[in-house]
């Protein structure tokens, strides 16, 4: 009797230890993680480990172990995290849970899997929700597009049982079972053939929906090609863009039987899982076509929003207090798409299988009348913002020290327009002011608003402000996208006008000196360092900064430029005599030799591993190994001389200088109006 209770003895005090390591690793794990750190005492707050989305755990299956030990103020599960936060009404409460399910092992009935919980105490519940996502360019939604009745009719009109040699080219792939119409997808090579249409063209149920699609303007032209596929719970298909070569723009899917989870991606790494409905339709054009992948990850369910159960068209975002998970069903797709009769010719083609091998562009030349340089612009400076506003605005979360003293310096309840604010990093910085922003890009724009942050759409020589009304203006690295000097001149005056007399103005950009007063900026030390690694960067990261840039050949300025800066001490920047009017292609992170050039920007690649990526691959600038990487962008700029900028200011009689000065490789001038 008394060996049987030393073993039971024994056997409580392994389980006791090893409860104690697990909740230790949980402890770690959390700190990992979230940088929080759990306490000894008793307080209203748990960390429950494996209970949570990542493995498993719905948020009703976590609400009705939970209620049992009292009531609750705050359940969150963050996505993706084998872990959840509760906070009790009390301490008491708490402790009472803690007590009874520490180390407790729990069966979640819609499975049948068993769990053992550890839990810790944290001192708050706190953790901050992901900014809501926009879908992306060219992607749209559309709810019961189709009626239950329809749904039905063309889920009957699919024969899975069918010999899988039948003329419709039925397929049982890894992922789901699959059948074609119109044309047989091939997935040996990613492609249709052409010459060779299945008999029967498309089921004649789809045209009451397709005359639909048509009249709505969902898509342009009749499709001839239809995929069918049908997902089990726990299959998918794997991230992919459709062939350029093979299909026109315009891709539609409509989901039947279930609702799904469909996960984009941009090739900058930048991720949306947008909810699919059922009877609703997925329309892909443009970028969302070309240039993001779409996929659905194979899993038996999906994290959703609690609150929207119903399933609506939405993007899943992270709200930690409001996440749970949805049991997946039975869906089958009807994907139509329209057979490409010629070679693809879109503006994405590094990742385009037509334009593949094919030789670059010529490169533009400096613009010699207002009409040239306004196409410039168009086409290398607004096009491009527009194409990598995502991947430029994860790159851009750093404010600058001055500007931001700039703006903390100005009188409270000030009315400040921020002209070429970007992703609205400066407009929150000083709650005290009235912050308006505006930019050339929509997309950028788009991001200020999901910030929730006042901006809009203009361009900087056309400020729709009235005269006069702002108190301060601030213009940070949009003059040197302008490329004349006539142009420039126009946007520094259009600055003015918005001032109020004795308003100011902060103007900053980019400075063909690199070294200054021997010292390098930090644009050319982080060549250097990522040198002694044996690493050279190729694209944006977050604390550089205003561009991402380097050198090539030569360019010039127009002659009322070259006027203005005859008056300078310093008659040259060291710029190289113009050998020819084309703009040359800068290389990264190495001093400039031309005033007006081209600036590469690389998307981020999101297939290599972290240490491989595009950022720190050694691969020259412009070489046929980044292009098959990744997206390459060009932006144009005219980077100032010392005094250029001042010289400018100064031809309007309108502002005074107040203040010049050189930040970190830009030149920066404060502007009174007078």
């Amino acid at each position: 009797m008394e060996a049987r209770t030393s073993e039971d003895h024994l056997k409580v005090q392994k389980m006791k230890k090893k409860v104690l390591r697990k909740q230790v690793r949980a402890q770690h794990t959390l700190m990992r993680h979230e940088g929080i750190k759990c306490v000894s005492h008793a307080t209203q707050s748990l960390v429950i480990a494996n209970a949570g989305l990542g493995n498993g755990m719905s948020r009703q299956q976590l609400l009705r172990i939970l209620e049992e030990y009292g009531a609750m103020e705050t359940v969150l599960m963050p996505p993706n995290k084998p872990y959840s936060f509760v906070k009790y009404r009390t301490a008491e409460e708490a402790k009472k849970a803690f007590n009874a399910l520490n180390g407790k092992e729990e069966t979640l009935e819609d499975c049948g899997q068993n769990i053992v919980l550890y839990i810790n105490f944290v001192e708050k519940v706190s953790l901050q929700n992901a900014v809501p996502t926009s879908l992306p360019p060219g992607l749209m939604v559309i709810e019961n597009i189709i009626s239950p009745e329809e749904e039905r009719r063309m889920l009957e009109s699919i024969d899975w049982k069918a010999d899988e040699d039948t003329q419709n080219a039925q397929k049982t792939l890894k992922h789901r079972r699959v059948k074609h119409f119109g044309y047989e997808f091939r997935y040996d090579n990613n492609n249709v053939d052409k010459d060779k249409p299945l008999p029967g063209g498309l089921p004649e149920i789809c045209s009451p929906f397709l005359e639909k699609c048509l009249k709505q303007g969902y898509i342009k032209h009749k499709p001839d090609q239809l995929t069918v596929n049908q997902y089990e719970p726990g299959q998918g298909i794997p991230p992919h863009t459709d062939t350029h070569s093979a299909f026109e723009d315009e891709i539609i899917s409509l989901s039947l039987g279930a609702e799904i989870v469909m996960d984009f991606k941009h090739p900058d790494g930048h991720t949306v899982a947008i909810m699919l409905p059922r009877c609703s339709l997925l329309v892909m054009t443009g970028e969302s076509r070309y240039l993001w992948t779409h996929g659905i990850t194979p899993r038996k369910y999906d994290v959703v929003q609690a609150s929207e159960l119903e399933q609506k068209a939405r993007t899943i975002t992270a709200d930690v207090g409001d996440l749970t998970l949805n049991r997946r069903e039975t869906r089958t797709s009807f994907t139509f798409r329209k057979v490409r009769r010629s070679p693809c010719n879109c503006i994405y083609p590094s990742v385009c299988d037509s334009q593949k091998g094919q030789q670059r562009p010529v490169q533009p030349s400096f613009p010699q009348n207002e009409m040239e340089a306004s196409k410039l612009e168009q086409e290398y400076v607004h096009k491009v913002y527009e194409e990598i506003a995502t991947h430029f605005s994860s790159t851009r979360h750093s404010p600058w020290p001055q500007i931001v003293e700039f703006l903390r310096s100005l009188p409270t309840g000030s009315i400040v327009a921020d002209i070429g604010c970007g992703n609205g990093k400066y407009l929150g910085i000083n709650e005290d002011l009235y912050m308006v922003g505006c930019d050339r890009s929509k997309n950028l724009v788009d991001i200020c608003g999901e910030k929730h942050f006042q901006a809009f759409v203009c361009d900087a020589l056309s400020v729709p402000i009235r005269s006069g009304s702002c108190d301060a203006c601030i213009s940070i690295a949009v003059i040197h996208h302008f490329s004349t000097a006539e142009r420039r001149l126009a946007t520094i005056r259009e600055l003015a006008r918005l001032l109020r007399p004795g308003g100011t103005a902060l103007i900053y950009v980019w400075a063909m000196e690199q070294e200054y007063k021997n010292q390098k900026s930090k644009y050319l030390k982080e060549k250097n360092d990522n040198k002694n690694k044996d690493k050279e960067m190729n694209t944006g990261t977050a604390q550089r900064p205003f561009s991402d840039q380097g050198p090539d050949n030569n360019s010039q300025d127009s002659a009322w430029s070259d006027q203005l800066l005859n008056d300078l001490k310093d008659e040259s920047c060291g710029a190289k005599p113009v050998a020819d009017f084309r703009l040359p292609v800068h290389t990264n992170r190495t001093s400039f030799h031309s005033q007006d050039l081209l600036v590469p920007w690389h998307l981020k690649g999101g297939t290599k591993k972290k240490e491989e990526n595009v950022d720190t691959m050694s691969v020259p600038s412009g070489s046929k190994e980044l292009q098959e990487l990744s997206p390459v962008f060009h932006r144009y700029y005219h980077v100032f001389c010392e005094g250029e900028l001042e010289a400018v200011c100064r031809s309007l009689d309108c502002v005074r200088v107040q203040k010049s000065y050189y930040d970190q490789g830009n030149w920066c001038v404060i502007l009174e109006k007078l």
